[in-house]
């Protein structure tokens, strides 16, 4: 079906009451329209089935439509090669300042243009001087207008670079790079038809070296070496990833092997779809081979200005466990650009964070590590003519179709003047900003590069009062660290031109953007800036209250790192937006557990229990296994004494059907202890209240089976727990359509539930923080650093099995 824009262009002239007539009664009108495009489309190389996708973008239908009417009239003529058409199609669907359409079209149908590598300089040219007049003479340099490549002069250029690679290709025959050679003959000859060029190539490796022989063939053998690092990354993978417990899941390693496949290889960047090949794109390439010898290297860039989150943990695994599952180094860079909202506490948070999911950076950086080089940059941007100083205030740029800047065409030496007058603190904060010129994906024209902040920075104290922003800083920074994959969340694509066209504005090698979708988790808020209000408000007491997710209040909680990272691997490596249950992440946490946390045993309502039928004095030690599944991994003692407790849930003066555990008619075995109790008198406080049984037992085995074994505790440890439920009562409290009154009104008021004196037996009392354990029947628990000497304090890291209500 038609979308509304694409019936308006087809109708031009129906709008309002007359265009719902004209859909309504001119069905048949629409669908000859509709006849129509498809044939015009079809008229210049598009195959049906791509002309009917094009039709359900009513966009690019209309800008493709007004492309090909523009190009039959300049060739005067409705027949057109398919060289053209695709060239236009191309065109259409890049670019993204329509009132450049009819400049470009004359030039494609003029021939002018004749290549892709042609219209992605001529896109780019276009994009760098969105409000310049144009100028054909500029345009046609920068664009090759003219310029003709002969075979000979590629047969030449690649008999060139082969003869220098002569030594290394016959050593190494088809093992070596051929890419290599690709990509220094294409820096030799800028406007060569690629695909003629790797023809030559091809023919003149073959002529030097023959046919392949069986020994090309074979896969190259790994040296011992290779093996034993092969086996200690698998041993890696195990400790960091662990068994998913979710069948033919991947391992987090597995899958971002996986993704190699689908990324560039270092030093191939251009052959990424989107990527900007600019005349020194080539040299630049060589030489960042030359430092980074080949290796992957990626970064995790978090702003040291809150704790990371859920959402960080996908990010880190990604970014980290992409180099490491390659062979490669990952940074950790600290974008640490805003003064005003960074603290050491961040800083210290998020390394301890990426170390606890088991990862180690090859190097910790950070972004004011480059303070003077950014500025440097910036004054050589200005001296480009690509930036400029403006004096429009932060409310006038928000928005969108802000109109262009007053200031945007003022003298070049006039902004270096003023850029030099922030440095030195000669103006206001808001009253001067630093803008590039240039038109971000999203529409937004001209983003600030620097703005003026009369604030101490941690690192560099006074020296700066003009920082960078995050639009200038991020793709320098990964530029200067010579990243070759700067992997970022989906919502940073409309950023990736910007990220481009700075690295290219200023002759820069530029890394390669990729995207991948965000973790999201219902029943929770992630954003720093809601986060920081639950704590002002006293929701939560700080960042690591374990009702929340961020990284430091799960591991407080007690989640493991290996579920977190199990976790991330079930969600998998997507580049789609997922919103994900809690209880995945919970599942991923009791599988972990399961086989790491020892059983204790924990009553948190304790009902006295009084054996008469043995001595005041009696006292033994019952052996508890750590883990009853498999009792070869230890076990620990327990002492027996006269007087247990056990849950006041596991006793009910009147019996019920389908219960099995203690009544006055029923026994039931006391767990690992080897005895069955039987009920004799029920003693009861003033209110009524059951507060004490007083019981007989025997041995289980003389005894018949009961239907049940109860845990209990005897001279237990007296101890805190804290058991956590939802922070929130709806899915997505930040959603206006749930939750209409915001998400501080939608506050579970049973998110904590705090038993001050629950009773644990005495293998906890050494337990350090963090420690984990499964309190049998109960839950999975971790001791809380508030735990001092005279109290423990435990919590509830999930129950054990999931709530079906939850489901």
């Amino acid at each position: 079906m038609l979308t509304p824009r694409s019936r308006s262009l087809l109708f031009p002239g129906v709008d309002g009451s007359h265009k719902v007539a004209a859909w309504l009664y001119g069905a048949d009108i629409f669908g000859e329209a509709m006849a129509d495009m498809l044939e015009l489309f079809t008229s210049i190389g598009l195959s049906e089935q791509k002309a009917k996708e094009t039709l359900k973008n009513g966009a690019l239908s209309a800008t493709l439509k007004d492309a090909i009417v523009q190009a039959q009239r300049v060739l005067g003529t409705s027949a057109m090669d398919k060289t053209i058409g695709t060239l236009l199609y191309s065109m259409a669907s890049r670019l993204k300042d329509t009132k450049r359409l009819e400049f470009l079209t004359i030039n494609i149908a003029q021939r002018k243009i004749t290549s892709e590598l042609q219209l992605a300089a001529a896109l780019e040219f276009l994009k760098s001087r969105p409000q310049d007049p144009i100028s054909q003479s500029e345009f046609d340099e920068a664009c090759g207008v003219g310029i003709v490549i002969t075979p000979e002069q590629i047969e030449d250029a690649v008999e060139s670079v082969i003869k220098k690679h002569k030594e290394q290709l016959l050593k190494e025959r088809y093992r070596f790079n051929m890419g290599l050679l690709m990509g220094e003959a294409r820096s030799a000859l800028k406007w060569a038809d690629g695909k003629v060029i790797k023809n030559e190539v091809d023919m003149q490796v073959l002529h030097l070296l023959g046919p392949k022989t069986e020994a090309d063939l074979e896969k190259k053998p790994k040296p011992q070496k290779a093996k034993v690092a092969e086996n200690d990354v698998k041993n890696q993978e195990k400790s960091v990833n662990g068994d998913t417990g979710f069948g033919e899941t991947k391992s987090l390693m597995e899958q971002l092997r996986g993704e190699a496949l689908k990324f560039h290889k270092p030093g191939e960047n251009y052959t990424t779809e989107g990527y900007v090949v600019t005349p020194n794109t080539m040299n630049l390439l060589k030489k960042h081979l030359e430092i980074t010898g080949g290796q992957i290297r990626t970064r995790f860039p978090p702003e040291p200005n809150g704790i990371l989150h859920i959402g960080h943990a996908k990010a880190i695994n990604f970014n980290f466990g992409y180099a490491k599952a390659n062979n490669g180094i990952c940074f950790l860079r600290y974008d640490d650009t805003n003064p005003e909202k960074e603290e050491e506490k961040y800083f210290t948070a998020i390394k301890d964070m990426v170390e606890w999911l088991g990862y180690t950076p090859y190097d910790v950086t950070h972004a004011s590590d480059n303070f003077q080089k950014l500025y440097d940059l910036a004054v050589d941007l200005i001296r480009r003519g690509h930036a400029y100083v403006c004096h429009q205030k932060g409310e006038e740029l928000k928005g969108h179709n802000v109109p262009p800047s007053p200031w945007r065409d003022r003298p070049v030496e006039e902004s270096l003047v003023l850029f030099e007058r922030m440095k030195k603190g000669l103006f206001a904060e808001g009253e001067a900003t630093l803008r590039m010129k240039m038109v971000m994906e999203d529409g937004k024209m001209d983003p600030v590069a620097y703005r003026i902040k009369y604030t101490p920075h941690h690192r560099t104290g006074d020296e700066w009062c003009i920082y960078p922003t995050y639009d200038y800083t991020h793709c320098l920074c990964d530029s200067i660290e010579d990243i070759t994959h700067s992997l970022c969340t989906k919502e940073f694509q409309a950023r990736r031109s910007s990220y481009y066209w700075l690295c290219n504005a200023l002759d820069l090698y530029c890394p390669v953007q990729w995207e991948y979708g965000r973790l999201n988790l219902t029943y929770t808020v992630v954003s720093k800036r809601k986060i920081i209000k639950l704590v002002e408000t006293g929701v939560v007491r700080d960042w690591d209250d374990p009702r929340l997710f961020t990284l430091t209040a799960l591991r407080r909680r007690g989640f493991p790192p290996e579920a977190i990272n199990n976790f991330c691997a079930r969600v998998g490596v997507t580049v789609s937006q997922t919103t994900t249950e809690p209880h995945l992440l919970e599942a991923c946490v009791r599988d972990v557990l399961n086989d790491s946390a020892p059983r204790a045993m924990a009553v948190l309502e304790p009902l006295k229990v009084t054996i008469t039928n043995l001595a005041e004095n009696f006292k033994s030690d019952v052996r508890v296994p750590d883990f009853p599944a498999n009792e070869a991994k230890g076990s620990h003692t327990v002492p027996f004494t006269r007087t247990v407790f056990i849950e006041q849930s596991d006793f009910r003066e009147v019996m019920e059907k389908g219960y099995k555990r203690l009544t006055p008619d029923q026994p039931v075995g006391l767990r690992h202890a080897g005895y069955v109790i039987s009920v004799q008198k029920i003693i009861k406080d003033s209110e009524g209240k059951v507060v004490e049984l007083e019981v007989t037992c025997c041995s289980s085995e003389t005894a018949e089976k009961p239907k049940a074994f109860i845990h209990w505790v005897s001279e237990p440890v007296v101890c805190e727990v804290r058991l956590y439920e939802k922070l929130f009562l709806h899915k997505h409290p930040e959603d206006p359509s749930e939750v209409p009154s915001g998400f501080l009104s939608d506050i579970n008021p049973h998110s904590l539930e705090v038993i001050r004196n629950a009773l644990v037996d005495t293998s906890v009392k050494t337990a350090k923080v963090f420690d984990k354990f499964q309190f049998e029947r109960v839950g999975y628990f971790s001791l809380d650093p508030d735990s001092t000497v005279n109290k423990l304090i435990f919590n509830r890291t999930v129950t054990l099995k999931e709530d079906p209500g939850k489901i």
